[in-house]
């Protein structure tokens, strides 16, 4: 075991994924803490707030600014946040007296939450792609084997005969009604915060509005019109999705690992997991890692729902708690995403067999 399967050097082969991976990198994160910053600076000289040739200098210092991490651990570890010893930092390798116009006006949450939005949106879109992999697969599924006749099974018992076409439509449909859902999600997210102390930009004065604007724009994010530090419905819709999403996912796992039981039979996997014991098992590995992480972001959502009351203005231990829980949430996910799609390409479904099947489903009418 580990305390993070997700990067863990070999758990990380099943449950983690390396395309999402890279987006909750320390690389990532302060690229896009800098990349707020550098657009801060910019939009305040752009608007008279600091002399422009100072945001031009702040620009071109950070340019190739890498962090000293150990450090940021250490402030971190004291502050309860990253972005003090970040922007300290980033002052020190602005240097002389455009140093000074370095976070004008802007406050930790305003860092650390638009580095977030900036990172789920390409994360979101790698989501939303696969689901439409999975679902096209599906779909090519059915197209292929809908008509193949298999028993229906109510309570885990043998019901009546229907096609294939029904069970896979009840795989496939959630995933498209996840995916339309996904835009208003991501509206949700893909925003700037950028509200200072309390969220009023008071530092700012009549200012506040034109910077805000031009930071979004210079963000490719939606501006809103007052800060969200402390309401997290946006996020917490995220996390419910992703546990839907999971959820669905979750359900066709433990309908393709049930027909796939010898003694079922009803789909043929053309590869799954070996066993160290018993060489002559394929083991639904898939179908069982979709059920697993349904369950385990299932379980995460509570706590999301706990990060939605932020006491206040700002809450550090609401805050936090997002940190933990979130990445592992998408990244469970996009992994539940990956082996939805190799496990659709496995599936050969195998038509009703005559003797037990037809008693079984004469019953089941009876």
């Amino acid at each position: 075991m580990s305390a993070s399967p997700f990067e863990h050097p070999y758990l990380s082969g099943l449950l983690g994924d390396a395309d999402m991976a890279p987006f909750f990198s320390v690389e990532a994160d302060c690229r896009a803490m800098v990349d707020f910053e550098v657009a801060l600076a910019r939009a305040q000289g752009g608007s008279g707030v600091i002399p422009p040739d100072a945001a031009e200098t702040i620009a071109a210092a950070l340019a190739g600014f890498s962090p000293d991490v150990d450090a940021l651990a250490a402030g971190t570890g004291r502050d309860g946040v990253v972005v003090p010893e970040l922007v300290r930092q980033l002052r020190k390798a602005v240097g002389r007296d455009a140093a000074a116009f370095v976070h004008v006006g802007a406050t930790s949450q305003d860092v650390v939450d638009t580095s977030l939005s900036l990172r789920l949106k390409p994360a979101l879109a790698i989501l939303d792609a696969r689901l439409a992999a999975v679902t096209e697969a599906l779909q090519a599924l059915e197209d292929r084997d809908g008509d193949i006749e298999v028993m229906a099974h109510t309570r885990m018992q043998a019901a009546i005969p229907v096609p294939a076409s029904r069970k896979i439509r009840s795989w496939r449909d959630p995933l498209v009604r996840h995916r339309a859902r996904l835009d208003v999600v991501s509206a949700g997210v893909a925003i700037l915060h950028f509200g200072g102390a309390a969220g009023t930009l008071e530092k700012l004065g009549d200012r506040a509005s034109d910077v805000a604007q031009r930071l979004a724009s210079a963000l490719g994010l939606k501006p809103v019109d007052h800060a969200r530090h402390s309401e997290r419905d946006g996020i917490a819709e995220l996390a419910s999705w992703l546990s839907l999403v999971t959820g669905s996912l979750g359900k066709m796992g433990q309908d393709i690992a049930l027909a796939a039981q010898s003694e079922v039979g009803e789909i043929r996997l053309s590869g799954g997991g070996g066993s160290s014991a018993m060489p002559h098992k394929v083991n639904p590995v898939a179908a069982e890692t979709l059920v697993t992480l349904a369950r385990f972001n299932a379980t995460l959502l509570a706590g999301m729902h706990q990060s939605l009351v932020h006491e206040n203005e700002r809450s550090g231990a609401a805050w936090t708690l997002e940190w933990m829980i979130l990445p592992q949430m998408i990244t469970a996910c996009a992994a539940a995403l990956r082996h939805a799609q190799a496990l659709v390409g496995q599936i050969a479904i195998r038509p009703l067999k005559s003797g037990a099947d037809e008693a079984a489903a004469k019953d089941g009418r009876s």
